[in-house]
């Protein structure tokens, strides 16, 4: 079966390349304020797609952009019930001179399709749908019941999800969820995400005198809330790169043996991971390696500076207001709530009687990570290693993803990550891509491994 499944894939690659242009012409901005109209044609195209596998695609308002829902009906056999994720909306273009070619028009060259969504997330997602194409018309049916939940507002923070899946628990129960929204190791060795950080992310404003004052005049009689910024932000994390707040560290669960052996082993290269940063040196909390910074350590990063005079020339002022954003990465088993108030507490106590504060909490999400001995497991690192020709590697992801620990908690189901797309695919950002052959060979690996499933 999996030999006539391999030739249908290479006998559609042509027009499986062309779907995928299709897919990538829509300009699915989910961030967008006059967007609906491109939203309305990607969620229609979706439903189509999926309706041509053979599948009851229905598609479901949300209080926002809307969701395709999927169903190929039960299964002939006894084998688990998969609810694929998938999100068709993407990142706004930025700076379209950056583009090497139009970010809508989808442009193939040195073996890659690039446009804006290749990689994150149309072009992963359609490879879960052409698998399920490729079992409808070899085989007639899927080998398990497989549920599609695909979102357009992944990119925007997915606020009307969680009401969404709540609202169809029983219409999207299953047994786990998988999903193509994570990237591989490196350029050739694919991977299984099983773990990714959580979020606090905070907005600090400090305000002092009514309006700028000259600081000629006024300097050195009045608190700067410039000045009182840089000490309150230095304060949050010591000389050793470790964060400076108290409690931080107290539910942060330690790395296994067997994981430090497993994250060693990895075929890191780190000088190049450097040259792909542009920076001039690794930094980060001293006693752990880069990988371990990367994906299993709490983090806290500045990620803007805003206030008092920013424009070309010289203005001496004291500036009446400013501020900062700064996120945290969490990890398993810290808790948001507990780690957002530890960090209002500790700015409260940097910031000194002469400037008020305001502190506003713009995200709070869970770290997740899932046990990596299940069947599911088992059987993705199967189809990984047949759909590329190579043994993928178990990993962690700095990033966060909240859909994990809501599927956990309304669904009860774990979550399978398998990334087909490069690293270094300029995801939001210019030039984003997806390799030809990542994309077919992704489709190998889902068609693999709805096969395993079924035999298992």
């Amino acid at each position: 079966m999996i030999d006539r499944l391999d030739a249908f894939v290479s006998s559609k690659s042509e027009e499986f390349i062309s779907l995928l242009k299709d897919f990538l012409v829509i300009p699915s901005v989910s961030a967008g304020v006059s967007s609906g109209s491109a939203m309305r044609e990607a969620v229609g195209w979706v439903q189509r797609q999926l309706r041509g596998c053979g599948l009851d695609a229905v598609i479901a308002e949300t209080g926002g952009h809307p969701a395709v829902l999927a169903d190929s009906g039960p299964a002939e056999g006894p084998g688990p019930t998969v609810l694929v994720y998938g999100h068709y909306d993407v990142q706004p273009v930025g700076e379209e001179a950056l583009w090497h070619s139009p970010p809508f028009v989808p442009t193939l060259r040195e073996g890659a399709v690039y446009a804006r969504g290749a990689a994150d997330d149309k072009g992963q997602l359609l490879t879960h749908i052409l698998a399920a194409r490729a079992f409808r018309e070899v085989s007639g049916r899927l080998p398990v019941r497989v549920k599609y939940l695909i979102e357009g507002e992944e990119e925007v923070g997915s606020s009307h999800l969680a009401a969404l899946v709540e609202d169809r628990r029983q219409q999207l129960e299953c047994d786990f969820v998988v999903l193509s929204d994570t990237a591989k190791f490196d350029e050739t060795t694919p991977a299984i995400t099983y773990g990714t950080r959580g979020l606090v992310y905070k907005q600090l404003t400090l305000c002092g005198p009514k309006h700028d004052l000259h600081s000629g005049s006024f300097g050195g009689t009045v608190l700067n809330p410039g000045n009182v910024l840089g000490r309150v932000l230095s304060g949050l994390k010591d000389a050793e790169e470790r964060i400076a707040i108290a409690g931080c560290y107290d539910d942060v669960r330690p790395l296994s043996a067997e994981e430090h052996q497993a994250l060693e082993a990895l075929p890191f290269d780190e000088q190049a991971y450097l040259r792909s940063t542009g920076s001039p040196a690794l930094s980060g909390e001293q006693g752990y390696t880069t990988l371990e910074r990367r994906w299993v350590r709490p983090t806290l990063d500045v990620n803007g500076v805003f206030g008092g005079f920013m424009g070309s020339g010289a203005s001496t002022v004291i500036p009446a207001r400013v501020g900062a954003k700064v996120s945290m990465r969490l990890v398993p088993d810290q808790r948001p709530e507990r780690v957002s108030q530890a960090f209002d507490e500790a700015v409260r106590a940097l910031v000194p009687p002469g400037v008020s504060l305001e502190l506003e909490t713009l995200a709070l999400a869970e770290p997740y990570m899932c046990p990596i001995d299940s069947p599911q497991i088992r059987a993705a690192v199967a189809a990984m290693k047949g759909g590329f020709q190579r043994d993928p590697v178990l990993i962690r992801e700095g990033g966060t993803l909240p859909i994990l620990p809501l599927f956990r908690r309304v669904l009860g189901a774990d979550s399978v990550m398998m990334g087909f797309c490069s690293p270094n695919c300029n995801a939001h950002g210019p030039n984003e891509f997806l390799g030809v052959e990542d994309f077919l060979a992704g489709i190998r690996t889902v068609v693999r491994f709805l096969d395993l499933l079924a035999r298992a």
